[in-house]
């Protein structure tokens, strides 16, 4: 088939899913629930901040969710990462071992620690960071010295940190990341932003690590508009986080007394509630977006065309669809002709090496990244009601 029929037929095929739309833009959010309710509640109730009845039950609903011990309500996800990263005890300039193939939020919160961060390859089926890639690395790169912690030999740095993230919501192998991480003493945050609903042997990213993070911005599986959260089973590491979230307010009925540099990252009440609303129909929002995923996966997988899919042992969220093409000239084609025809379709995000201020970051050499960006595409993954 040739390549411009093929598009069509791809086209029309879309569309189908989203019957009714001229347009099908990439993701939309759905509020079918209690959203107006609880929103209008928390206007009523005047408590619109970060204290609010809302936020305590969001962060409850969270650790139901994800058998977490705790969860911390954070603004939004790049600041919950951030926050993860502080209080797993990275410091300036360390260095974090990340993914270049990622959004630039990842990165953005390495800087804000002062740290520097490290790339390293990914699979390609998962399109997470590759356990066999960060043993190799670290085999070629680091050492282990008396003190306990691992340096980089090249640059003295300590590797205090690895941050890979669950991509599109499909879970990366992220056990063998974790074993590797413990046995070079690095601490493990995962960046689980794209993830939630998301599970991995039965247990839910951003509970394998010392702490994960979500995000709820407005193209996520669940939206409040704009939030995110911190998730621990260290009770002196949820502390510290909230604590710091909240300017590191010391408790006290009117005295305004701060006892280190603290950060104003707590959610608000309102977007808890919104968020509260959404919560209670994730497992909606799954169903539905698996039975869309499986729909993709036969059609793509009938014209020849790989589509990203979660590994045996795992259960993807399935928050974007990815469909792999053939190379770069084929990519740009299929980016071109849908989007001109009413689908909404975008690119992988640009490796981060290749941005200015990650230019000069070590890596790997990022083999199977630079395949990824050169063939894959994001397709329509919205509910449909």
């Amino acid at each position: 088939m040739k390549s411009k029929e093929r598009n069509k037929k791809i086209v029309t095929f879309i569309k189908d899913q989203f019957p009714g739309k001229e347009f099908i833009p990439l993701h939309v959010p759905y509020f079918g629930g209690n959203e107006k309710k609880y929103v209008l509640d928390t206007i009523d109730s005047t408590f619109v901040s970060s204290i609010g009845a809302y936020v305590d039950k969001f962060e409850e609903l969270i650790c139901q969710i994800t058998g977490s011990r705790h969860a911390v309500a954070i603004v939004n996800g790049t600041n919950a990462i951030h926050l993860a990263m502080i209080v797993c005890g990275t410091k300036p300039n360390d260095e974090v071992l990340t993914q270049a193939l990622t959004f630039i939020a990842t990165c953005n919160a390495i800087s804000y620690t002062g740290a520097k961060p490290v790339f390293i390859d990914v699979d390609k089926d998962t399109m997470g960071m590759s356990p066999s890639a960060l043993s190799n690395f670290l085999e070629k790169n680091a050492e282990k010295r008396s003190d306990g912690f691992t340096y980089n030999k090249n640059t003295g740095r300590r590797i205090s940190t690895c941050l890979p993230m669950h991509t599109f919501g499909v879970p990366l192998r992220i056990d063998k990341i974790a074993a590797i991480c413990s046995s070079w003493n690095i601490v493990l945050v995962e960046d689980s932003a794209e993830s939630l609903g998301s599970t991995f042997n039965g247990k839910h990213t951003g509970t394998i690590g010392k702490a994960g993070a979500f995000s709820f911005n407005w193209n996520k599986t669940v939206t409040c508009g704009g939030g995110g959260v911190l998730i621990t089973n260290d009770s002196e590491l949820a502390k510290k986080a909230k604590h710091l979230s909240n300017q590191a307010k010391a408790t006290h009925q009117w005295e305004f007394y701060h006892d280190e540099t603290g950060y104003n990252y707590r959610m608000p009440n309102l977007n808890a509630a919104l968020a509260c609303a959404q919560l209670e129909q994730l497992f909606l929002f799954l169903e539905n977006k698996r039975e869309l995923a499986h729909r993709y996966q036969a059609f793509f997988t009938g014209i020849g065309i790989p589509v990203q899919q979660e590994m045996p042992d795992s259960q993807a969220n399935y928050w974007l669809n990815a469909i792999i093409l053939s190379d770069f000239e084929e990519r740009n084609a299929f980016l071109e002709f849908t989007n001109a025809n009413g689908v909404m379709t975008r690119p992988i995000w640009q490796l981060m090496n290749s941005l200015p201020m990650f230019g000069e970051c070590q890596h790997d050499g990022l083999q199977n990244s630079s395949w990824l960006v050169d063939r894959v595409v994001n397709i329509p993954s919205g509910f449909r009601p």
